[in-house]
């Protein structure tokens, strides 16, 4: 039989190229692949930049990753400047496209837009047995050297805003600003037990990796705040499609909470964009304020009205106008 999930993917993949991206894979290392959707004007089919592999200085040869990209070329006379790059980093129920559908249209006029695959999800995997959100940033950083981006701003969803707070933590000089929704700077053992004990979970596994239909509807009905009515039939296509990598990403979710036990909340030098959904379920506001309170002056909060924790899907032009509004300034302050 058809999934009707899977089916739909060649329509959203033939949008995301009318809207000028082009899928790449980017070997990190030998056993580690990112898949990316990139600038098409960055996209070489004949000649894969994931190949060039350039040491940082100060690291020897075995070194297994290089954040720092290739050197800055020559600029010509008279030659078209280039876009500002921005990074859309997926959470946990879907794969980079997916999340960020109605986001990239929106973009691509103004900036140079990249949609990464994170570990376990997609096209992207890896033979190391790290599993923490540290090594994600890392990996995340080392592809997008090897795509020669050499100054970004991260929008990272949940999941995917916790590695975009790690990113910045360790690379100030590539990560520009941030934009982070639905997420913390770390995760720690008293706020994903309170989370959980509030949301009527046992464990984040429960949550985020359901088995069933009764499974998703329950993620579903705690990442919204419209509840939305599917057919059994697309939920269960759904399922096959999305949950995928199962043993991996359960461990994913363990090594979130692994890697924060003596974590500090990092001093950040990039302005950062809190962009909530009102009425997030998961991390709530109260989370969202407490965060902004970390996070210092450079930090603003706002809140979307009449949305949940999928607030990028649930109100994208809202959330798409004040994406925009937040990169044009901080671009008009360079």
């Amino acid at each position: 039989m058809v999934n009707w999930v899977e089916a739909q993917k060649p329509l959203l993949h033939f949008l995301v190229k009318k809207a000028g991206l082009r899928q790449q894979t980017v070997e990190i290392e030998p056993g580690t692949v990112m898949s990316f959707w990139v600038p098409k004007e960055k996209y070489d089919k004949k000649k894969n930049p994931s190949k060039e592999v350039v040491v940082p200085e100060g690291r020897s040869n075995e070194s297994h990753f290089n954040t720092n990209g290739d050197k800055k070329k020559d600029k010509k006379k008279g030659e078209k400047k280039e876009k500002p790059a921005v990074v859309l980093v997926h959470g946990f129920a879907a794969e980079g496209i997916v999340t960020w559908q109605f986001q990239v249209g929106s973009l691509t006029s103004q900036y140079a837009v990249y949609v990464p695959d994170l570990l376990f999800f997609g096209g992207s995997a890896t033979g190391s047995a790290d599993r923490s959100p540290e090594f994600q940033a890392q990996c995340l950083l080392a592809a997008l050297g090897r795509l020669g981006v050499e100054r970004f701003t991260a929008v990272g969803f949940s999941y995917g805003g916790m590695v975009a707070f790690k990113m910045a933590e360790m690379r100030p000089d590539l990560v520009h600003s941030l934009v982070v929704s639905g997420s913390v700077v770390t995760m720690t053992d008293s706020i994903s037990g309170e989370t959980l004990n509030r949301l009527g979970f046992s464990s984040s596994a429960e949550l985020l990796l359901p088995e069933s239909v009764k499974g998703l509807k329950a993620l579903l009905s705690v990442a919204t705040h419209k509840k939305l009515w599917f057919p059994d039939r697309l939920h269960k296509d759904y399922l096959k499609v999305m949950f995928n990598n199962r043993k991996e990403r359960k461990e994913l979710l363990e090594g979130l909470l692994n890697s924060n036990k003596d974590a500090k909340v990092p001093v950040l030098s990039q302005r950062i964009l809190l962009l909530w959904g009102e009425k997030d379920n998961i991390f709530n506001m109260d989370l969202a304020r407490n965060a902004k309170e970390q996070l210092g002056e450079k930090a603003t909060l706002h809140a979307i009205r009449k949305a949940g924790h999928l607030v990028h899907l649930e109100r994208p032009c809202v959330y798409n106008r004040c994406l925009k509004q937040f990169l044009a300034l901080v671009h008009a302050q360079e």
